[in-house]
């Protein structure tokens, strides 16, 4: 009975560890297209990745002079910080982000 509870609780960890790497990835530019599309059945890539999406389509938004570029210094320094927490294990919700990635369906 211990070991069917520990195999329970040991899935969501399993899917973290195993996935650490690709979701960073996921906040390297385009390279959320590796999880997103090469990790369906990874929850926590998943996560990271609709996260990614989000960030790559905001940096694009740097054509607009001045307001553009503060918003990429922005993207880049977020990006860094999921970079750090997807290697952690983390479940970063980026404020404002993670709204908008929720409503992604793949």
């Amino acid at each position: 009975m211990i070991m069917a509870e520990e195999k329970t609780t040991s899935t969501p960890d399993k899917d973290v560890e195993e996935n650490k790497g690709l979701a960073a990835l996921s906040y390297i530019w385009i390279l959320f297209l590796v999880p997103l599309l090469g990790k369906k059945d990874s929850k926590f890539a998943q996560f990271h990745a609709k996260q990614g999406l989000i960030l790559f389509i905001l940096s694009f938004i740097t054509i607009i002079p001045v307001l553009g570029w503060l918003l990429f210094i922005l993207v880049v320094a977020v990006a860094i910080v999921g970079i750090i927490k997807a290697l952690s294990g983390e479940w970063w919700k980026i404020p404002l982000v993670y709204d908008l990635s929720k409503k992604i369906n793949l």
